[in-house]
């Protein structure tokens, strides 16, 4: 297994696989990096070089007692671009893997950095207030802390049928699918599940979208009630207007499942593009710092 080093000495495993033009894809809430094998495994075939990390607390990462807001999770993001040595990949976040490319880019900026994706994400701001009437009520979220607190098994599992869409006349996935995604989240560390609830919900992106300088894809479900469409995607699309913004029409928040193909194909399109432009850009680079021809001198 392979681990980085966070900037607070935190241990944090990571997969890297392939080759091409580097893609990594940070993970969303309360699961661990292998929610992405599907769009792994598609990425791999269309010659992508995949990274994935498990965000501390989760998954195979240590979970340290502190770190858990988005200050610390943006320096777990650098420490890996930078032990990777990547110059140019591109980011993709999934719910409240969004918040770590928001203040990721607000604070160490895009250089390192060809594109952004953004799946069912948090961002800019998900908690109701005064300036953002359509979110979520702060009791919502204080309320999932005292459930996860209670009994995180039935929170849990309560939780996986809302995050599909999954009810008594709507079967998006299997029951297999379900008990997959709950082992996934019972990997994370308590106080990590729980801290995390309070910084994906009640932090304020809206200043970080002018770090956004970067072609950015923006795709959320119509339906889904984990992570409301209003506050987020449709927030982040006004502010970003060159993005690209796509909504699956009657997804759930859990679209890389149930919207897999789409996903995929919408993923390596966008990727498609911003790679060949990031190809061009480093030929005209290489071009413009040889020494000219020696006819020409």
């Amino acid at each position: 297994m392979s681990f980085f080093k966070a900037k607070d000495e935190t241990d944090l495993f990571f997969t890297d696989s392939g080759h091409g033009p580097a893609v990594v894809l940070i993970h969303g809430w309360p699961l661990h990096s292998d929610m992405w094998e599907y769009q792994r495994l598609a990425l791999l075939e269309n010659g992508y070089r995949v990274i994935t990390y498990d965000r501390r607390g989760f998954g195979k990462s240590s979970a340290p007692a502190s770190g858990y807001d988005y200050d610390t999770l943006s320096d777990d993001l650098h420490a890996l671009l930078e032990h990777l040595s990547l110059a140019r990949s591109a980011l993709v976040g999934f719910s409240m893997g969004g918040g770590e490319i928001a203040r990721y880019l607000s604070r160490y900026g895009s250089d390192r950095v060809s594109s952004a994706t953004l799946v069912s994400s948090i961002v800019p701001f998900l908690l109701k207030t005064e300036s953002n009437p359509d979110g979520v009520p702060e009791s919502e979220f204080d309320g999932m802390m005292a459930e996860l607190g209670k009994d995180r098994p039935k929170f849990l599992a309560g939780f996986g049928k809302i995050f599909y869409g999954y009810g008594p006349l709507s079967h998006p996935v299997s029951e297999e699918m379900l008990q997959w995604t709950a082992s996934l989240a019972y990997a994370g560390n308590l106080k990590a599940t729980i801290d995390c609830v309070a910084s994906f919900g009640k932090t304020d992106f809206r200043p970080d979208l002018k770090a956004f300088n970067i072609p950015t894809l923006i795709i959320h479900g119509t339906a889904d009630k984990t992570v409301p469409l209003v506050p987020t995607a449709e927030a982040a699309a006004r502010a970003l207007p060159t993005a690209t913004f796509k909504t699956y029409e009657g997804a759930p928040h859990g679209l890389f499942i149930t919207e897999m193909d789409r996903l995929n194909e919408d993923l390596i399109e966008f990727l498609g593009l911003h790679a060949a432009v990031e190809a061009f850009r480093h030929r005209t680079s290489q071009d413009l710092n040889e020494e000219p021809p020696k006819q020409f001198i």
